[in-house]
């Protein structure tokens, strides 16, 4: 199925992280926020962390996975699922804390840094790496990430299923990643989303106090 046009991406990261995402006015990958001393509240699970700083991605570009800022292809993630459901290790926060910032394809590949993207979530084993855009359309799953029922364009429902046979792989495709070396800029992005109007008006404040000029949406489809 063809891709479809823009190709939407979406960053998700929580509440708390965004003063220092504005101070260094880039989404930042996570060992280069290491070297620039920026302590950012986990949202992830440990044992995924372990494995994306260890997992080398094709070189070229080459580094680890953790050398890059890692983008979804659709909002509303199995990802933010386990982060509402507490399911995550050591991380306090639920889905009124988490912001989707979005951008495209476009967007990202403009700045010019190398970019890698995979068929399913990176840390799988059997993931599938690709540097070509052209790939993009026989890559990732759209048939899978737009069909009805659809919540702003992606289909309601991520879950596995044994049939039909397309969805017994539906929740590691819905994770696909399209990952972008070192930093993105935020002048890239085209708005937050966040799931309510008192959650709007919260980082509305924080862009505010750091001069950061970025639309911020209620987007409740993008929650569950």
């Amino acid at each position: 199925m063809p891709a479809p046009s823009p190709i939407r991406l979406f960053h998700i990261t929580a509440i708390a992280n965004l003063p220092g995402i504005c101070t260094a006015g880039a989404l930042l990958a996570k060992n280069e926020g290491s070297v620039q001393g920026i302590r950012y509240q986990n949202i992830a699970h440990q044992g995924a962390q372990g494995a994306r700083a260890r997992r080398q991605v094709p070189d070229p570009p080459g580094g680890a996975i953790h050398d890059y800022v890692p983008f979804y292809f659709a909002p509303r993630s199995p990802m933010l699922y386990a982060i509402d459901r507490g399911s995550v290790a050591d991380c306090r926060w639920r889905q009124p804390d988490i912001v989707h910032f979005e951008t495209t394809v476009d967007r990202v590949v403009h700045t010019g840094h190398p970019f890698v993207f995979y068929d399913r979530n990176a840390t799988l084993a059997f993931s599938e790496a690709y540097t070509d855009l052209s790939a993009l359309d026989r890559a990732i799953a759209w048939d899978v990430l737009t069909e009805e029922p659809a919540l702003d364009g992606f289909c309601k429902f991520w879950q596995n299923r044994s049939t039909p046979t397309r969805y017994t792989d539906r929740m590691e495709r819905r994770q696909a990643e399209f990952l972008i070396q070192q930093r993105v800029p935020l002048s890239c992005m085209i708005r937050i989303g966040v799931l309510d109007a008192r959650k709007q008006a919260e980082v509305q404040r924080i862009l505010h106090a750091h001069s950061v000029k970025l639309p911020v949406d209620a987007t409740p489809a993008w929650y569950f």
